[in-house]
């Protein structure tokens, strides 16, 4: 979808995805997290907690939401949230968690907030005011030997309808 949008904006392109990049590397911010990689239309964050990667996905789909940009375009992004333990190298974070959070990423459509069920169970216990889940099933990441359950955020502000989850 970024491609279609990249070939109808041609030079226009660069400045939107400077702008998106903005308000994504300061929600993350503003949440405790931390731009780890950027290539391309991706932007990894990580957070010290779950909430803070749940708040910031939510300020940064609403904010998007009503966004007006030139040319009347909709800019949307996916979201996927992942609780793991990378290891941190000399190149950068490694590791299942890492493959595990763009897999579940990848699956989700622009403006939806995807979450595994390990960052549904670490959240648990201080679930932002608010906030509520709604289960999408398991589903079989590519590369992982196990099925992983993946639920959608839902909160005041954020589209809740979209077409299945796509095939990973």
């Amino acid at each position: 979808r970024s491609t279609r949008l990249a070939e109808r904006l041609g030079d226009g392109y660069a400045p939107l995805l400077k702008d998106v990049r903005a308000l994504v590397r300061d929600a993350g911010r503003r949440h405790g997290g931390r731009r780890v990689d950027s290539h391309g239309d991706e932007y990894l964050t990580v957070f010290e907690t779950a909430e803070g990667a749940i708040e910031a996905a939510i300020e940064i789909q609403r904010s998007l939401a009503v966004r007006r940009w030139p040319g009347k375009i909709g800019c949307r992004v996916r979201a996927g949230i992942h609780t793991g333990r990378p290891t941190l190298t000399e190149s950068g974070y490694v590791g299942i968690a890492i493959n595990t959070v763009s897999r579940v990423c990848y699956l989700g459509h622009g403006g939806q907030i995807v979450v595994s069920s390990a960052t549904r169970t670490a959240v648990a216990p201080s679930l932002p005011d608010g906030v509520r889940f709604t289960s999408l099933g398991r589903h079989r990441l590519s590369g992982l030997s196990r099925p992983v359950s993946l639920y959608q955020v839902r909160a005041d502000g954020l589209s809740e309808t979209f077409p299945p989850l796509r095939l990973g």
